[in-house]
């Protein structure tokens, strides 16, 4: 435990990182946070100025639930990519791993590094 929060202090602190994220491997279950987690995601809606079900939206007076559940929506797809990734990776070879994942869009990079019981996330900003 020591080890992990001195590997995600120091990665917090590297320029353009805007959140750290552990999953457990296993289940997908957020172990550890640092950073606005929750916001990564924003809402999409559809000219209403209420939020679309099983979304989060990015405002200043947003509760923690909701920053929790952005979070916990975030570690579900991350978990869900990295055992599709997997998969795909067995198909190609049986005996070849995921070793690190890289998704970089317009605004944000995901660096995922799967462990054999966590997969350590981080999200930085692409200008950066």
């Amino acid at each position: 435990p020591d080890a992990l929060d001195e590997t995600l202090g120091r990665l917090s602190r590297k320029p353009g990182v805007r959140a750290t994220m552990v999953l457990d491997r296993a289940t997908g279950s957020i172990l550890k946070t640092s950073g606005p987690v929750g916001s990564v995601r924003k809402t999409k809606t559809s000219g209403s100025s209420a939020p679309a079900v099983g979304t989060f939206t990015q405002e200043a007076d947003g509760s923690s639930a909701d920053h929790d559940q952005g979070a916990e929506e975030l570690a579900a797809m991350i978990w869900n990519f990295v055992s599709t990734a997997g998969s795909f990776v067995q198909e190609l070879d049986s005996e070849d791993e995921v070793k690190l994942l890289r998704l970089r869009t317009k605004k944000q990079e995901f660096v995922i590094v799967p462990d054999s019981k966590y997969l350590l996330i981080v999200v930085h900003d692409t200008s950066a």
